[in-house]
């Protein structure tokens, strides 16, 4: 069986997650889905429990999809689940200069575990976590951004938005 790691922080997880994910899916035999439990480089808005279980409830159609926490080095957790690749998605420009960084390091840590890139879908290529944070922080829907859980949680979290309020964490 051939495993495959989509590492992040799915602060909040995004429809463009979700289409990165599904499409690893269909080529790989088993995907972990690994939630980094206190990502260094950001602060999270959303608690650890909170990010796993948007992410089951949006993956939960894909039969061999699992969702796992992690705080060691991705490579470690990739070779925890056995899996010899990780997949990243990339959107934009930038995104691909931040992952080529983290690839080197990666390679030199476990040159046995390769990263594989997936491009956003078109329809994605915008979506950001921090942008749908900041949407929904002044009252804009991100219904079509987000699963339904997330898109919930945020109306719950920011009911008439927040004009003024302080922007939320980057990514």
């Amino acid at each position: 069986m051939i495993t495959a790691i989509c590492p992040g922080s799915y602060d909040p997880v995004t429809n463009g997650h979700v289409d990165v994910i599904s499409r690893t899916a269909a080529i790989f035999d088993r995907v972990v889905v690994g939630v980094v439990r206190d990502p260094h480089h950001k602060q999270t808005m959303f608690p650890l429990d909170e990010r796993v279980s948007f992410l089951e409830d949006a993956l939960q159609h894909l039969d061999n999809v699992t969702v796992d926490v992690f705080s060691e080095l991705v490579v470690e957790f990739a070779r925890k689940h056995d899996a010899r690749t990780m997949v990243k998605g990339l959107r934009v420009l930038a995104d691909f200069e931040w992952e080529a960084q983290m690839n080197q390091l990666n390679r030199l840590l476990a040159p046995d575990i390769e990263t594989m890139y997936v491009m956003s879908s078109p329809a994605f290529s915008f979506v950001s976590s921090s942008g749908v944070k900041e949407i929904a922080s002044f009252g804009g829907s991100v219904d079509e951004l987000v699963p339904g859980a997330v898109a919930r949680r945020f109306r719950e979290l920011f009911p008439a938005g927040r004009p003024g309020a302080p922007l939320p964490p980057q990514e």
